[in-house]
């Protein structure tokens, strides 16, 4: 009954774990909706801020087409008034033979050397189409040429830095329910490991007592034997999932002896078209571990191997001691991995059985790397050959 309700528990967490994936998704997508339309308007309000100066810079041109056909008693006031307004858009008169004959609000300094005038000449005429000035009834032409004001080339180049800020908050946003989501998963999966390990204890305790009472009643001792080998297995799992998401107690070990028991036990109970082979440069060699995690590393991909072998195959361990570290290499000849899987094989939930949860590479990963230092990979696979997984630990 504790398990069903506890079951039950993890159900309704999941449940809300993904009506709150929902709200987020939601609040993502608003988000993007309003940047979206932020965007618009700035565009929408740049346009319209260039057409204005289109429009002011024409009514330039028409003041000066005034000013040379004006009366020498006109009141010419007005005129002179537009054009001293036009302060803030830099603009170069030419005539018809393209020669710059006046220019306004460029840089003064500058503006006397003509190669920085037929510059920005060029800038304008990439930007703006030229305004028609006639004068003496369009026997002397000019034109104006103008580029847009420092207003509107910073608006332009707003939009670019909001799509900037938004990949930014998007990249923050991403990481940050990505961290929450591992955080969560590793959560649920303790709790689960923790309540199974829970769960265990209680038949292995009966299953202990009736070993006794069998060989009370003169049961075959081989029997009782392989029977309690089994049921010490049962324990020492039980063990290991209760460990999961505490920090393990390391001591020293003779790494040799562990490994070659763990693989041994796998090789008693595996099919005989398996061949096991074990090789070690030496018999003894101490480093700090945690036995119980560390054994379940090596039957952990040991099973993977085969698995990958479908059951008929041979796999090689071996263990090479040097200077600072220690090697240990197990390789299968089974259907090997894709390269572009080797990387994926060691995230949470990736598996390709058809049944499993995707957790041992993942959790062999953080036993290795976290809690003993050390570095697991895969040194090399070949489809149809076999993979080679190293495990290195630091001395």
């Amino acid at each position: 009954m504790k398990l069903y309700q506890y079951f039950l528990s993890i159900f309704v967490e999941m449940v809300s774990y993904k009506r709150t994936q929902i709200i987020r998704w939601l609040v993502i997508i608003a988000s993007f909706i309003i940047v979206s339309l932020i965007l618009w308007n700035t565009y929408d309000f740049f346009k319209k801020f260039k057409n204005e100066e289109r429009a002011k810079m024409e009514i330039l041109a028409k003041v000066y087409e005034r000013l040379s056909s004006a009366d020498l008693n006109a009141d010419i006031s007005l005129e002179y008034k537009i054009i001293g307004n036009n302060n803030n858009i830099p603009m170069i008169i030419t005539n018809e033979k393209d020669s710059i004959t006046e220019w306004s609000n460029l840089d003064s300094i500058q503006a006397k050397n003509n190669d920085y005038l037929l510059k920005q000449l060029a800038i304008m005429k990439s930007q703006n189409q030229p305004i028609l000035v006639s004068h003496k009834g369009g026997n002397v032409k000019q034109y104006i040429y103008y580029r847009d004001s420092d207003l509107l080339t910073k608006l332009k180049y707003y939009p670019i830095a909001l799509i900037l800020i938004l990949f930014l908050f998007a990249s923050v946003i991403y990481l940050f329910f990505k961290s929450n989501k591992v955080a969560e998963q590793n959560k649920l999966w303790t709790g689960m490991a923790k309540e199974t390990a829970h769960q265990i204890g209680t038949p292995l305790s009966s299953l202990l007592a009736w070993i006794e009472i069998l060989r009370l009643e003169n049961t075959d001792e081989n029997t009782v034997q392989e029977i309690e080998k089994d049921v010490l297995r049962l324990n020492v799992i039980a063990e290991r999932f209760s460990k999961i998401g505490s920090v393990p107690k390391l001591e020293v070990c003779n790494i040799v002896e562990a490994t070659e028991n763990s693989f041994n036990y796998l090789k008693s109970r595996s099919s005989k078209q398996v061949h096991f082979n074990f090789e070690s440069s030496t018999s003894n060699i101490s480093l700090k571990i945690n036995l119980q995690l560390f054994s379940w590393v090596i039957e952990n991909l040991v099973k993977n191997a085969i698995d990958a072998m479908e059951g008929k195959g041979a796999i090689y361990l071996k263990i090479t001691e040097k200077y600072k570290s220690v090697h240990i290499t197990i390789s299968d000849t089974g259907k090997g991995i894709p390269k572009k899987l080797q990387q994926k094989i060691f995230s949470p939930g990736y598996t390709t059985k058809k049944r499993g949860w995707g957790l041992g590479l993942s959790l062999a990963k953080r036993i290795i790397e976290d809690y003993h230092n050390g570095k697991i990979i895969v040194q090399k696979s070949t489809l149809g050959k076999g993979t080679t997984f190293e495990i290195t630990l630091k001395k």
